[in-house]
């Protein structure tokens, strides 16, 4: 198995590294029940539907 030759510096392992914290925001789409924005493939936080069912009952 291949082993590295030479220690990499930490500038080089920094590079390597930059990019991983540029994570996306999350997209939102709009509920159909109750027009307010959730995740995607989610219940509803706010009326608690999915697919037009309702799965949780949500306290006001």
């Amino acid at each position: 198995m291949a082993n590295p030759r030479h220690r990499h510096t930490p500038s080089r392992r920094d590079k390597r590294r930059a990019n991983w914290f540029k994570v996306a925001t999350p997209t939102f789409v709009e509920c159909p029940e109750c027009k307010e924005p959730k995740l995607p493939h989610r219940v509803c936080p706010n009326c608690g539907t999915y697919k037009g069912r309702k799965f949780l009952e949500v306290e006001e």
